[in-house]
């Protein structure tokens, strides 16, 4: 900036604050107290917005802010905490709430806008909402360990059909219970004893000798004393995936990007 118009412009601060900025002599110029003050107080104030323009920057770049994240049960064992745990390290300015709740319960809140990612099991098609494959696996029998079939190497869904079961609410989980139905399909009418909403819910009822269930492979992390899983004949999968509104923030889509990288 050329002299004439720095001078002009410092004249016109002057007259707006009603205070004199700089002395002026012929052989130097320097602040006034209120100048001095000025500066001081501008530089905080600049320094302010420029933070604020890099908060702005990382809000629409997804690298701050708070997520609400819904997950099942299953989802605890390893995808969830390997997944948090890097974006975590990657995303320090990110705060992360986790609710449980089962795939139903997931749906309703993402559409209500209450959570802002779901991590569903087997969840059907829903308008209004993004779905992003995660983990595939394969169902397994989780038994007691004095059911007559433990001792198998592999369980035909026909002879587990012949036993107590322990399924999940249908309304709660009916992707996931549609996938076990379709595992039976063609065999005998199924005996269910007990309907459970989470999956430790239903390992409790295993291991209290109330009936089998069928579970994904990765229960396997998280038995308990007297349980024991074996492969199901035929190897039927299941999925877990990551869903996110069609219109949800940029933040929702780099912690989905996280996971199914993960």
């Amino acid at each position: 900036m050329t002299q004439p118009p720095l001078t002009v412009a410092i004249r016109k601060l002057e007259e707006e604050l009603g205070v004199r900025l700089f002395e002026r002599t012929t052989r130097r110029v320097q602040l006034t107290d209120a100048g001095e003050r000025f500066r001081e107080r501008s530089e905080g104030i600049m320094a302010d917005v420029q933070a604020a323009k890099q908060d702005a920057a990382d809000a629409s770049d997804g690298r701050v802010g708070r997520l609400r994240v819904g997950f099942v049960s299953s989802a605890s064992y390893a995808l969830l905490p390997h997944g948090m745990r890097q974006f975590r390290a990657d995303n320090p300015r990110v705060e992360l709430e986790l609710v449980p709740a089962a795939s139903g319960e997931q749906v309703e809140a993402l559409l209500e806008g209450r959570i802002d990612v779901g991590i569903l099991r087997d969840p059907e098609r829903v308008p209004g909402l993004e779905l992003t494959p995660l983990v595939q696996e394969r169902m397994v029998a989780v038994l007691p360990a004095d059911h007559p079939l433990a001792g198998a190497a592999e369980v035909r869904a026909a002879e587990l059909a012949l036993h107590p079961l322990i399924l999940f609410s249908y309304p709660l989980m009916p992707g996931y219970v549609a996938r076990v139905l379709e595992a039976f399909e063609g065999g005998p009418r199924l005996n269910v004893v007990q309907q459970a909403v989470h999956q430790e819910t239903v390992l409790g009822l295993v291991a209290a000798g109330v009936g089998a269930s069928v579970l994904p492979a990765s229960v396997a992390d998280a038995l308990l004393p007297g349980v024991v899983a074996r492969p199901l004949a035929g190897s039927p999968l299941t999925r877990l995936v990551a869903a996110r509104g069609s219109k949800s923030s940029a933040l929702a889509a780099r912690f989905v990007e996280a996971l199914a990288g993960s």
